[in-house]
């Protein structure tokens, strides 16, 4: 069984169309990858959220709790709050334009009470 070499054409059109498509695939990956720094950043902020809770529920400060649970880089891309129990921290996303990571901003709250039971 002989195979046939491509001819020079059909080659040259497979590589012209490999350049088109990696812009494309670049795009894609960009993406995926935005979405997938979305997620980590929810993930980080309801971490963050529930350990202020729980620190407000023993007495601690509660915003102060759940900045320190933020990693180094979140923090200075995050709002926390905390009033009666409840802890809400908002945390922008890493990305290189500042109007995506407005938009992609991803909140987490959580809410707990004093041993006591009074509500605080």
């Amino acid at each position: 069984m002989w195979m046939r070499a491509r001819s020079a054409p059909a080659a040259a059109q497979a590589s012209v169309e490999l350049l088109a498509a990696l812009p494309a695939l670049a795009l894609a990956a960009a993406l995926a990858l935005q979405l997938l720094l979305a997620g980590y950043s929810l993930t980080i902020a309801d971490g963050a959220a529930e350990a202020g809770a729980l620190a407000g529920s023993s007495g601690r400060d509660a915003r102060n709790a759940a900045r320190q649970a933020l990693p180094g880089w979140a923090r200075g891309r995050s709002r926390v709050s905390a009033d009666e129990g409840r802890v809400r921290v908002e945390l922008r996303p890493p990305t290189p334009f500042a109007a995506v990571a407005d938009a992609l901003t991803v909140s987490s709250e959580a809410w707990s009470r004093s041993p006591q039971g009074s509500g605080r």
